[in-house]
């Protein structure tokens, strides 16, 4: 883990809290790219704090929540700033209105269950808002380079997206429709990965980049949700998920079936990190890629 969060630094510009490196907005296709990134903050940050609420790898959990919201902060200055139309700077303002009521849900009080219920709420009009801005960026860009930008940038958010519905399911604080966004989520994903892929201003970088995030996806879509646990992986005392690291399920009745411990490296892996690392890691530099390569070309 810590050779691929070097990696991703070397690479990507992403600090060991999946932040990325941070440079003034110096033209367009910058602050697309860093507004975007706002959206895919506003769902790291909900899946951080449903991850700290449920004890899972908590201090990296709250290393990323409290990188994102300082990150979030910095960006939001940035995006307010440049804005280079009145409509745009409205946008930014709203937004940063939205911002301070999502903030305070995020750190007001410890992570329960109720404060997670509206962390789910209020972090959909930080994102709506986040996402107004990019569009809007965009149109005011008028490039198909900034299209891509923003595509690209979207993937982030998506990746993201997925993970915090995964961990709102999973402690039961999701909304009635939280399987069905789940799954639209990835249909989006998907969808748009196959836009990306061919996109005539692709560079041998962004192939690259895009092949990996669509091998990640793959194996990612191997990995079962909690509504598609098997009865039988279930603990017959308690009702609980048996596919667990061997010793957290004490009460269990004898050791775990081979295969289900088989079955603990993709199950466990999003339980404890929200979604594949390797996955969240291509897609938060994807964005910042796409802008570099399509400069070149």
């Amino acid at each position: 883990m810590l050779s691929l969060l070097a990696l991703a630094v070397a690479v990507f510009g992403i600090d060991a809290a999946g932040n990325a490196a941070q440079a003034q907005i110096s033209d367009i296709n910058s602050a697309i790219n860093k507004a975007g990134r706002q959206r895919m903050l506003s769902q790291r940050m909900a899946k951080a704090y449903l991850q700290v609420g449920q004890a899972i790898d908590t201090e990296r959990s709250k290393k990323i929540l409290d990188g994102s919201i300082s990150l979030f902060d910095r960006q939001l200055v940035e995006l307010k700033n440049y804005s280079p139309t009145p409509e745009i700077k409205s946008t930014y303002l709203n937004l940063e209105r939205a911002w301070l009521a999502y903030k305070d849900a995020l750190v007001g009080a410890a992570a329960g269950q109720e404060g997670a219920k509206k962390v789910m709420e209020i972090n959909e009009e930080v994102l709506s808002l986040a996402h107004q801005g990019t569009v809007q960026l965009e149109k005011h860009s008028g490039t198909s380079e900034g299209r891509l930008i923003n595509i690209a940038g979207r993937q982030r958010m998506l990746s993201q997206r997925m993970a915090k519905f995964y961990q709102a399911l999973n402690w039961n604080v999701a909304p009635a429709n939280g399987n069905a966004e789940l799954e639209k989520a990835r249909k989006e994903f998907l969808a748009a990965l196959q836009e990306l892929t061919s996109a005539p201003e692709n560079t041998a970088a962004i192939k690259d980049e895009l092949a990996l995030g669509q091998a990640a996806m793959d194996v990612l879509r191997q990995c079962p949700g909690p509504a598609q646990w098997r009865q039988e992986d279930r603990c017959p005392q308690c009702g609980d998920d048996q596919r667990t690291p061997a010793g957290s399920h004490e009460h269990r009745d004898g050791p775990l079936r081979k295969a289900a411990r088989q079955e603990v490296s993709s199950a466990w892996r999003i339980r404890e990190a929200g979604l594949c690392p390797a996955f969240c890691i291509r897609m938060q530099g994807l964005g910042s890629t796409v802008e570099t390569e399509t400069d070149r070309t």
